[in-house]
């Protein structure tokens, strides 16, 4: 096999694994990331289609896999290892449990399918890194994860919050619209349909949660336009 075929066959690869990644992507898309024409990204997708691989298109939006087809597990380099053990670390010191845990579950399984001399090298390096952060190793909030599922859902979500100076709570219904990491806690951006209004609360402030089944209708803009709109606020 020479370089050209190599390098088509881990195009076609890296294709794959951006299909099973996003709902949907287009060939402008694909062809910037991989530095091809659009012309090149159609003969990939065919040559993918006649190898098998179930791919829908949706005229004038982009490609997608059929729902429920999964490529096999992939390898990672001992590059691509050694960057998730990195940010294991950074994880490591965040300030939600429930973030830690499932990211270090997610770490594992992929520490599973690493080969063996990958696997002894990621092992190692996780023992040689440290990050200097969060030096009490306290955890002040455990709603991360809850949160980051009901954003992506579009679900509603139920809460008590504790006001500030105060050990008053107050029950809120609220629509998660973003998370941002602010000096190692976590902040959430979110309508409340008590204010009637975006507001930030705290997950450290967060005394009881609870997703809903009801979901609300997602919200037309992006977390930047947002900022775009109050950055005068």
């Amino acid at each position: 096999m020479n370089d050209t075929e190599t390098s088509r066959l881990s195009r076609l690869t890296a294709i794959l694994l951006q299909l099973q990644s996003n709902r949907l992507v287009t060939a402008t898309y694909l062809a910037a990331k991989f530095d091809v024409s659009v012309r090149t990204i159609y003969r990939d997708i065919r040559a993918l289609e006649q190898s098998g691989v179930p791919i829908v298109t949706e005229e004038g939006k982009g490609y997608s896999l059929m729902e429920g087809y999964r490529i096999p597990p992939v390898t990672f380099s001992e590059r691509e290892a050694n960057a998730l053990i990195t940010a294991e670390q950074f994880v490591l010191k965040n300030k939600d449990a429930s973030f830690i845990k499932d990211y270090t579950d997610a770490i594992t399984k992929i520490k599973s399918v690493l080969r063996e001399t990958t696997k002894d090298g990621a092992n190692l390096l996780s023992d040689r890194i440290a990050i200097a952060q969060n030096y009490s190793e306290d955890r002040t909030s455990n709603y991360l994860s809850s949160l980051q599922v009901a954003l992506t859902n579009f679900n509603l979500v139920k809460m008590h919050y504790q006001k500030a100076d105060s050990e008053e709570t107050s029950e809120r219904m609220i629509e998660p619209f973003a998370l941002l990491a602010v000096n190692e806690n976590w902040l959430l951006l979110a309508f409340c349909r008590f204010r009637k209004e975006f507001r930030y609360f705290r997950l450290d402030r967060i005394k009881s949660l609870h997703v809903q089944m009801d979901c609300f209708e997602p919200h037309k803009m992006t977390l930047q336009e947002y900022f775009d709109k109050n950055s005068g606020n």
